[in-house]
Formats: structure tokens, C-alpha cells, sequence
């Protein structure tokens, strides 16, 4: 895609924090970028819960990204991002992890973290790209038997 066409792209996209009344899209782009991740109730559970933070990113009333996490005290966890695949290697991870970053900040997060699939080469070079660090091993944590890499980055701008 030219810059051109890329910046327009930009252009059109809209990132808000999601809600229960984005159940409905969230499940259907978890299907489709991670396989259905999260059922019907764990997707009802993330969006009306208080101490979660999740956005997401629409083009037009398509949404097109997300991401969710807890708070727990200080700290963000993060427990999901997926971008659509007709949209990756555009920049979304980057957007929505720069939005929520701001959002945890302003309820006084101070850390966040995450696990990523030891293979997942995509996953880890965007979080490295924002300032995470792996700290740590979960071993067989998938149920493929892969590893999860502990990964950590500070909040403080």
C-alpha cells in the first residue's frame, strides 16, 4: 500500500473504548483473528467489567482491531489484541496499545504485562517495538505445549 493510500486509511479509522454493546463485533473478529479466543460469556464479562480496559479500532461501523486488559492495582495486564487480517502490518497494534497505554496511565497504572507465544514473531516484534521486555518463561502454557514469554514495560512516559 502507498503512504498515500495508508495515511487515508488512517484517516477513516476511529478508536473508542469498548462496551457490551460491541459483544456482537468483538466475537465475531475474535473468530475470525484468533480463533474464537473467548465465548459469548467471557466476551459479556470483559466489556462490562469495571476493572477492564478494552478498545478498539473501527473503520466506518466495521471494527477492525481491539485490545482488552485488567487492572490489577497498578498494574495492566493485557490479555487479548487481535487486528483483522485484511488490515494487519498497518500500524493498529500500535495504535491501540499507545490508547490503552494513555487509558491505564490515567488510573494510575504504572506497569503493564503480557504473555506471547514464544513463536509468534509478529506479536513479539510489535511489543518490543513498544518498550516490552521479556522477563520470564511459562512453560507449556498453550495448549499446543508452546511457551509463553513474560514480557513487561514501564507506564511512565
Amino acid at each position: 500500500m502507498r503512504e498515500k493510500d495508508l495515511k487515508c486509511k488512517r484517516d477513516s479509522w476511529q478508536v473508542s473504548s469498548l462496551s457490551l454493546r460491541d459483544a456482537h463485533s468483538c466475537i465475531k473478529l475474535d473468530q475470525i483473528a484468533l480463533k474464537g479466543l473467548w465465548s459469548k460469556q467471557q466476551w459479556e464479562k470483559e466489556l462490562s467489567d469495571s476493572k477492564r480496559l478494552c478498545i478498539g479500532v473501527f473503520d466506518s461501523s466495521n471494527l477492525i482491531a481491539f485490545c482488552c486488559s485488567w487492572i490489577v492495582i497498578d498494574e495492566l495486564h493485557l490479555t487479548a489484541i487481535a487486528v483483522h487480517p485484511l488490515h494487519r502490518r498497518l500500524g493498529l497494534g500500535k495504535v491501540l496499545l499507545s490508547n490503552l497505554f494513555q487509558k491505564a496511565s490515567t488510573q494510575s497504572c504504572k506497569r503493564a504485562t503480557l504473555e506471547v507465544e514464544s513463536s509468534n514473531r509478529a506479536a513479539l516484534a510489535l511489543y518490543q517495538s513498544c518498550g516490552f521486555i521479556t522477563a520470564g518463561c511459562r512453560h507449556n502454557y498453550y495448549k499446543n505445549g508452546s511457551d509463553a514469554l513474560i514480557q513487561w514495560r514501564s507506564l511512565g512516559f
